[in-house]
């Protein structure tokens, strides 16, 4: 046990040794960690509203313990299957189509040269910064029964247009196809930053070999970029059980008639609570949501870690 003591000062010793010499660049992250700690770790105090029966005037410490009570909220359900069903399965959807698509439209940026790529990121990087509010008017104009843009297309063609908010097997595409064209941009530019970090000499030495473009996309590129791929990927997994609550509700206007496949926790959580007013229940499902999360990205990062230990997030 005496030897423990020795060890753990020099320890001690090395890191602030190593503080301060970086303490220009600790100085610069200050404001970053201080925003991180009052607006994301600071209120994690609410979690025990998820086992307590909140009262205004008793407050979050002295109202009374009820357990898991409000989390039979979501389970006792007679949607609990459905919403949960259409989480997963979406945000499955979208972290393999966003990834695929990703992934594609980097490499295809990587072969443009000169000041087109400047254009080309804008571009793509643009609808990211979009509200989802506005992104469910931009659809609307598209979806609208009577002239949206769509409806106006079928009809030219001769085909009879659709009632878009009143169907639900149309959303199974819609909702994928808004979610990439939102999220893709900033993705993409990971991907190509990971590119771009790729030593050239593999592609001039491949050339020399007389190798193909698309032979150096399988054999250089991708293999290079499995771990930075693997990484997003398991970061992606944490969401798994959250909704994207802008994109269910905005995109699809909050009809009923559609909401049997576009329903997902967030939204139904949001409906039922907007009539009960129940804060604890939608702490309770909030903090599931986070638990779910954190289990999926431990539990995906130790069958990668399982696989290849090199290419393990942690």
């Amino acid at each position: 046990m005496m030897k423990s003591h020795p060890n753990k000062k020099r320890r001690l010793f090395q890191e602030f040794k190593h503080l301060r010499k970086n303490r220009e660049l600790l100085l610069l992250a200050t404001p970053g960690i201080l925003f991180e700690l009052v607006i994301k770790y600071l209120p994690m105090i609410g979690l025990i509203l998820a086992f307590k029966y909140f009262r205004y005037d008793q407050g979050i410490l002295g109202s009374k313990w009820v357990g898991f009570k409000n989390f039979e909220f979501i389970f006792k359900s007679q949607d609990a299957w459905r919403i949960i069903r259409n989480t997963l399965l979406y945000n499955m959807t979208y972290i393999v189509l966003g990834t695929l698509a990703a992934l594609v439209l980097s490499i295809l940026l990587y072969e443009v040269s000169g000041r087109m790529v400047k254009v080309y990121q804008t571009t793509l990087f643009l609808p990211y910064f979009i509200s989802l509010v506005l992104v469910g008017y931009i659809a609307y104009g598209f979806l609208e029964h009577k002239s949206g843009y769509l409806n106006s297309f079928l009809s030219n063609i001769g085909l009879s247009p659709h009632k878009w908010y009143f169907e639900t097997t149309p959303w199974l595409f819609i909702l994928p196809v808004v979610a990439v064209w939102k999220s893709v941009g900033f993705s993409t530019l990971i991907y190509y930053a990971g590119i771009v970090g790729i030593n050239t000499e593999y592609y001039e030495a491949a050339k020399l070999d007389g190798a193909s473009r698309v032979q150096m996309i399988f054999r250089i590129s991708l293999p290079l970029m499995k771990p930075l791929i693997i990484i997003v990927f398991i970061l992606g997994l944490g969401n798994i059980f959250r909704g994207d609550f802008g994109l269910h509700y905005f995109v699809p206007n909050n009809v009923g008639a559609n909401l049997a496949t576009t329903d997902v926790i967030d939204t139904y959580v949001y409906r039922a609570l907007a009539k009960l007013g129940d804060i604890n229940s939608g702490a309770a499902v909030g903090f599931l949501q986070s638990v779910v999360g954190l289990i999926t990205i431990v539990s995906a990062n130790a069958a990668v870690r399982r696989i290849d230990k090199e290419n393990a997030l942690f």
